[in-house]
């Protein structure tokens, strides 16, 4: 009698947990929405596009043809304007508007439309094409009804949201759903931490607010997968990312963010073996700035970042967007593994977009031929001249030997022709026979992981696990 007792006791205690953490859906979001919407916006923006008419009317080059570009050169240039449609919401009484970059960039003019009825012109007071954030000023003496940033953390999956917006210029449209997912990146920019949605987002919905049920901002709406519109997978920006952007945007009109110098790649499973690493953790430092504040704290080429001011480094893709958001100037301490135990270094962060590199455009060369075959590997390579280090602005010090020819059944056959081999296991190449040496070596200690450091088409320093036959 007393284990059915027993058992009754624990069943109850299961229902009634599993209702403590069970919320129903929504009945309505008639009052919530009701409440929002005269914070959200619909912005539209004016550009001159300039264009070439066709000097032979009624006739057209086939796609492609050489004569297409052309003729195109002798065509008159023809003004004519061209508008586009995005969201936006209301963060301040005073009228300061949040939206995406990419809605008014290149902008002349841009119109802010409240509540599906009042028109009102506004300036940029700061953008940033990095965040893909954009802070407007409503020029109006009026008085408007914001709403408040909530905490992007604390959202869960499956948490309901909604989302207000502009799409396909229909102002006041609110779709509902749940968050997909969290920390999502799709490469649309370089830091990216998206919430992802099924509410429907489509175009024009771009800039607007994702709200959580409490009616506070928990994301930027900014993408979509596909062009063909909703397929209940859409992207936010977390507004605990985009405040920090947005408030410096708004009191300097420019981000400062935190800069260590570094280009970094990820610590596969074969980097992490080699280096005698617990597990593939941290952040490969692949190359160093000259004069950077890592490059001044004594970073070098091959630690792995595995801690930033105290936060540890689970992921490559962490550690930027942590570093963007430490204040610039500020000395943090940086855990780096290194000849296989953990060091820290101290580093006084310096700015982003005053580096050397925040704007390093580097560029592909193409190779000549100085053949040597290196059948270890099934590639063929020539040597790195000191014409190479010139226009791929190599240090004047670097050795090594240019890819040539890639054999389908090569260990290495995931690099591409013109990327440059300069070390292995650590060692700097100089000659094929370097080369050679180093892996017939490794074959016949039967090491089955060896550690290769290119430069590829872009100049990036990379660092690589490859597995021999």
């Amino acid at each position: 009698m007393f284990k059915i007792y027993k058992s009754l006791i624990i069943f109850i205690i299961i229902i009634f947990s599993t209702q403590a953490y069970t919320k129903d859906a929504p009945a309505s979001f008639a009052d919530l929405a009701e409440r929002l919407m005269p914070s959200v916006v619909n912005i539209s923006t004016t550009t001159t596009v300039i264009t070439n008419t066709n000097p032979f009317p009624g006739f057209k080059f086939p796609p492609g043809s050489p004569f297409e570009d052309m003729f195109k050169e002798f065509g008159t240039p023809q003004k004519r304007k061209a508008s586009a449609l995005g969201s936006g919401f209301i963060i301040d009484k005073k009228g300061i508007v949040i939206t995406n970059n990419h809605v008014i960039q290149d902008a002349e003019d841009i119109v802010v439309t409240v509540n599906g009825e009042k028109e009102f012109k506004a300036k940029i007071i700061g953008k940033d094409p990095l965040s893909d954030i954009a802070v407007l000023q409503i020029e109006s003496k009026e008085k408007f009804t914001p709403v408040a940033f909530g905490d992007s953390d604390k959202a869960r999956i499956g948490d309901w949201v909604i989302a207000i917006g502009n799409p396909f210029g229909l102002g006041g449209t609110v779709t509902a759903g749940i968050i997909s997912a969290r920390n999502r990146s799709i490469g649309l920019s370089r830091y990216e931490d998206y919430i992802q949605t099924d509410a429907s987002i489509n175009s024009g919905n771009s800039g607007g607010p994702l709200f959580d049920m409490n009616g506070n901002v928990i994301g930027i709406n900014t993408a979509i997968l596909g062009q063909s519109g909703s397929i209940g997978i859409g992207f936010s920006i977390p507004s605990n990312s985009a405040k920090k952007v947005i408030d410096q945007l708004i009191k300097f009109g420019e981000t400062k963010r935190g800069w260590l110098g570094v280009r970094i790649q990820v610590v596969t499973k074969e980097i992490a073996e080699i280096e005698k690493l617990d597990e593939a953790r941290g952040a490969l430092v692949a190359s160093v700035a000259d004069k950077s504040p890592s490059a001044k704290a004594g970073i070098k080429a091959g630690d792995i970042i595995i801690e930033f001011n105290g936060v540890k480094i689970n992921e490559m893709k962490e550690l930027p967007k942590i570093v963007a958001q430490t204040e610039v100037g500020k000395t943090v301490d940086v855990k780096v593994w290194r000849n296989k135990k953990a060091i820290i270094k101290k580093i006084k962060l310096g700015r982003l977009e005053t580096s050397s590199d925040f704007k390093e455009d580097e560029k592909e060369t193409k190779a000549e031929p100085e053949i040597s075959e290196i059948k270890s590997l099934k590639i063929t390579t020539r040597s790195l001249t000191k014409k190479d280090i010139a226009e791929r602005k190599l240090p004047n010090q670097t050795t090594g030997l240019v890819i040539t020819n890639i054999d389908k059944s090569s260990p290495v056959n995931y690099l591409s022709v013109n990327d440059i081999i300069v070390e292995v296991q650590k060692k700097k190449i100089k000659s094929p026979k370097d080369l050679e040496k180093i892996v017939e070596a490794a074959l016949r200690s039967n090491q089955k992981t060896i550690l290769i450091v290119v430069y590829n088409n872009q100049n990036q320093r990379r660092y690589i696990g490859v597995k021999l036959d």
